[in-house]
């Protein structure tokens, strides 16, 4: 299987540092989410893959492989960072692993910044193991990790082997049932993601570039705007992955809390570095399946223009 055997390959400096001058060379910090579903494909990709019932597996993996990749053509120049959902391949099995695989090649060769969303959330050698998926694998440039299972969770992520590589944890979600928990407060009046992100903080504290931004971030969905000041101001070192936006009702008015926190000083422009936000559904699928979508790339590129135009606008 191509892409899925051999070494974590050298990553050239810092991933934050990396991170920022994607953005700046886009102009926006705009992130697009891979996140392909079948059903909702052009319709000639649809009606392959639904051709091949006896292979369907493979022939679904090789149509949202192809789906991807025009939006990687689509987006490229648009947005700086790209982010495919591990779930939507794995769930093809060995051939979906190996469009992810493709993918991932795919969007480093046209100089996306790649981040892994795959959520990964264990101890010792299964986060090891998990490290090496995301790592050596996919060669993904940064991977989305779960710390509530304590800081150990994130070591292996960040061993000296995968320098150059970067995680985001998930502190504060943009799903609704996230309140109960995340949301809940404990005795020394904090909520337990304001606890964790603490955490990453701590975790990340001397990982920090020549930016000044850690590789060690956080996930922060834009649908918690009540608590993104709380979030900057425990982790204000961190770059925060930004969910939510679009489709899910995150606006630019949500992201304002999570800039720079106020302390800094940093006005303008400046003040938006740390922050990488997302849109996957809103960019993806500007077009309706059907006879008319032979022209979904030029749509795909137009929604990705609107978005990252509108963070653009908001940057100064």
């Amino acid at each position: 299987m191509p892409g899925v055997h051999g070494g974590s390959g050298g990553r050239g400096g810092h991933f934050a540092d990396r991170l920022i001058e994607a953005v700046e060379r886009a102009g926006s910090p705009a992130c697009v989410g891979l996140d392909p579903v079948l059903d909702r494909l052009p319709e000639a990709m649809q009606r392959a893959a639904g051709m091949s019932a006896e292979k369907f597996e493979a022939a679904a993996s090789h149509a949202i492989e192809t789906f991807c990749v025009g939006v990687l053509d689509a987006v490229q120049g648009v947005a700086g960072v790209v982010k495919p959902q591990s779930a939507c391949f794995e769930r093809y099995g060995h051939w979906g692993v190996e469009a992810l695989s493709k993918v991932c090649r795919a969007a480093r060769e046209r100089g996306f910044v790649v981040i892994l969303d795959a959520k990964r959330g264990d101890i010792g050698v299964s986060a090891d193991h998990y490290a090496a998926f995301a790592f050596d694998a996919m060669q993904a440039d940064a991977v989305t990790v779960s710390a509530y299972m304590g800081a150990d969770t994130l070591t292996p992520y960040l061993a000296s082997k995968y320098a150059g590589r970067g995680v985001f944890a998930l502190v504060r979600t943009s799903n609704p049932g996230s309140d109960e928990t995340q949301g809940a407060r404990l005795e020394n009046g904090r909520t337990i993601a304001e606890h964790v992100g603490a955490i990453v903080a701590r975790t990340g504290a001397e990982r920090a570039g020549k930016h000044g931004w850690s590789d060690v971030g956080a996930v922060i969905g834009a649908t918690k705007p009540q608590d993104g000041a709380a979030m900057r101001a425990v982790m204000p070192r961190q770059p925060f992955l930004v969910p939510g936006f679009g489709a899910q009702g995150g606006t630019v008015d949500d992201l304002a809390p999570l800039l720079t926190a106020p302390d800094r000083r940093v006005k303008g422009r400046a003040a938006w570095r740390g922050v990488v936000v997302n849109a996957s559904r809103s960019v993806l699928y500007p077009f309706e399946p059907g006879p008319g979508d032979v022209d979904w790339q030029l749509k795909v590129r137009a929604a990705a223009e609107r978005f990252a135009g509108e963070l653009a606008k908001a940057m100064g």
